[in-house]
């Protein structure tokens, strides 16, 4: 059962402190270099206090407002991949010994806990699309197991989508249903907060907190119906492989792949991507070499080569590949589709392809042909 209170703004700082004193490192928004991201907070002082940000295809622009509030943007280029599916990690050693016998020895994963700040709805359906391809899967990965074992989740509700966000199309936002420790929706004057899991209740309960008043969850409600409404993108709901793959010649893919540069941005700014690809790294005397995983991208040319052919060889392929399988293949893979609607890859696009206007001219309106 969910506990339901009211935190003050002045006295956000003891979330923070309490999540410290449980022994987490605690990760949350800051405004760095033109953007939102995640990276450690010493103080509620480092929280983007009045920053809004705006976006658009191939946009995205930070401003300052006279709001006092901390979280009046919808989200930064980072979401909580880098957290969990690390961006380069050593998967196992190997040594020669004297003799030419090779040692091999796993690489663990180095976990500290993390109470990560701001989450959002979208991010939070990414973490279990996520969860079932490095948990649920036939394969346990444990290195992303050890780190999610590890993260404490505290929420936000948005109240200030993006222009780009599409999440309320794709049913996975704005408003956070599970998946949480704690969640939280501001107000002017402070933070409705709400438990979400056991850990999230022990931190709720040590936290100074007041009876939430009706008038204030009344205001809760309205900021849902307001963000909701204020999204104007969409995709069609719903299982795309089929209708995507009936129009693979359309001219609309090479038309698109005029402007993208196959730059992989898309994907290292989505959520639920997880493409990868390993290497050695050998030591120069020859004695010992490290097995590496490292994130890569479906556009980049090497992640389609087999045995001295590159499969998907021009951009139009590359981003053809990625829409069939994000929109599609997902549906039968995890059951759902791989876009949560977080408008990511709109604004970090360099050439502001806009994902939802690809597929709507692509399908023309009609997804059943």
């Amino acid at each position: 059962m969910a506990e339901t209170g009211f935190l003050t703004r002045h006295r956000f700082g003891d979330l923070l402190a309490v999540l410290a004193d449980a022994g987490y490192r605690v990760v949350g928004p800051v405004q760095l270099d033109g953007a939102i991201v995640y990276t450690d907070l010493h103080s509620a002082a480092d929280l983007p206090a009045g920053v809004m940000v705006e976006t658009a295809p191939g946009t995205v622009r930070t401003s300052a407002t006279q709001l006092p509030r901390l979280f009046a943007w919808a989200n930064g280029p980072q979401a909580l991949k880098p957290l969990l599916f690390g961006p380069e990690e050593t998967l196992w050693r190997v040594r020669r010994a004297d003799d030419g016998a090779l040692t091999f020895s796993a690489a663990s994963a180095e976990v500290q806990p993390h109470a990560v700040i701001g989450v959002r709805a979208c991010d939070l359906a990414a973490l279990c699309l996520q969860d079932q391809h490095f948990l649920h899967g036939a394969y346990r990965d444990q290195h992303y197991a050890a780190r999610r074992a590890q993260l404490l989740l505290v929420a936000v509700n948005c109240t200030h989508p993006a222009a780009t966000c599409f999440c309320a199309a794709t049913g996975d936002g704005p408003q956070a249903q599970d998946g949480f420790d704690l969640l939280l929706d501001e107000l002017d004057e402070g933070f409705i907060v709400s438990s979400g899991s056991e850990r999230g209740r022990e931190l709720f309960a040590d936290l100074p907190l007041l009876p939430a008043r009706a008038d204030q969850m009344r205001k809760v409600a309205s900021a849902s119906h307001k963000a909701r409404a204020m999204q104007t993108r969409a995709i069609p709901a719903g299982d795309l492989y089929d209708p995507l793959m009936a129009r693979r010649e359309h001219p609309r893919w090479s038309e698109v792949a005029e402007r993208c540069l196959s730059c992989g941005n898309c994907t290292q700014v989505c959520p639920t991507c997880f493409c990868s690809r390993e290497q050695d790294q050998a030591q120069l005397d020859g004695l010992a070499s490290t097995h590496v995983r490292q994130w890569d991208s479906c556009f980049s040319e090497g992640h389609s080569y087999i045995h001295g052919l590159v499969v998907r060889g021009e951009p139009r392929y590359r981003y053809r590949q990625w829409l069939t399988h994000k929109l599609g293949g997902w549906h039968r893979q995890y059951g759902r589709s791989g876009c949560v609607g977080c408008g990511r890859c709109i604004a970090w696009c360099p050439v502001g392809i806009d994902i939802c206007a690809e597929v709507n001219a692509l399908l023309g309106g009609d997804h059943d042909s």
